[in-house]
């Protein structure tokens, strides 16, 4: 700041004043613009992940080739790019929604990262050799009815994602995607403070729901909204743990809180298996 009052008042013997002020101006914004910065990198964490959902609808022998596409090419692929774990979840086999949506989540360690990804595989040869049967499909015979793509921001108070590690087999364990809609922007940014500052990730910490991230949706059909997602050995850890939840002191003394009121619309939850294949 000195540097910047210097600087003003060797414009000011040196310059008439007409040229005097649109230096000031310029001056004035480049103040306001460092004063921004600041404090916008007070608040958020450097290392602030962010995260890409994609969720594929199939029919029929679609999901076959989804899947063959996800194992053989796409995952190694994310792999040689840096990407070390990546999550494929489909719906529990008794769901009604089995067989019919496939789920990959990509982290991110930044958005330049997720915005080069399509140039990284595309000149990965081995990715689109292994990937051919998918990527040059025939209009006719595409592998997918549709593919949506959700990207997230990371909750400031868990930048980064954990990813669990269990023991007991794949076909036992159950992972929970849930979606918090908002009716407006301004809802939603409460609601994402009540996982912040209000506490409700400590929670959810505290009780072992092992998160594998909280999101603040960017881009999606289903703004404004957030999404998380919480990992159980199996159906009786996850029943036994929202009953606690929801008994618990802490989640009794935030939730009546006036100041969160109201700021859930609509809850989206999908109940998910790994794949053999994922890696979490």
């Amino acid at each position: 700041m000195d540097d910047l009052i210097n600087l003003i008042i060797e414009i000011l013997n040196t310059y008439d004043m007409k040229k005097t002020a649109n230096y000031l101006s310029i001056l004035l914004i480049m103040m306001i613009v460092s004063s921004f910065s600041s404090g916008y990198a007070q608040t958020q964490p450097s290392n602030q992940a962010f995260y890409e959902i994609k969720i594929y609808y199939v029919y029929g022998s679609q999901e076959r080739k989804v899947e063959a596409f996800l194992k053989d090419a796409y995952l190694p692929a994310l792999h040689k790019a840096g990407i070390a774990k990546v999550g494929v979840f489909k719906p529990l086999e008794t769901d009604i929604q089995s067989g019919k949506m496939i789920f990959v989540f990509i982290p991110f360690s930044s958005i330049d990262q997720y915005l080069s990804l399509a140039q990284t595989l595309s000149n990965d040869k081995q990715y689109v050799e292994q990937g051919a049967s998918f990527l040059n499909a025939p209009y006719n015979e595409p592998p997918y009815n549709r593919h949506e793509s959700i990207l997230l921001k990371a909750f400031k108070d868990m930048p980064q994602p954990f990813f669990p590690e269990y023991s007991n087999p794949v076909s036992e364990r159950v992972y929970e995607l849930i979606s918090y809609e908002s009716a407006t922007e301004e809802l939603a940014v409460k609601k994402i403070h009540m996982f912040n500052e209000g506490g409700e990730i400590d929670i959810f910490t505290k009780y072992g729901f092992n998160a594998v991230f909280y999101g603040e949706v960017l881009a999606g059909k289903s703004k404004p909204n957030l999404m998380y997602m919480t990992t159980f050995r199996n159906m009786q850890s996850r029943d036994d743990l929202w009953r606690i939840f929801g008994a618990s002191p802490e989640w009794r003394a935030l939730s009546p809180k006036e100041e969160y009121a109201n700021t859930v619309s609509y809850i989206d939850r999908y109940l998910l298996r790994p794949t053999s294949y994922s890696d979490f």
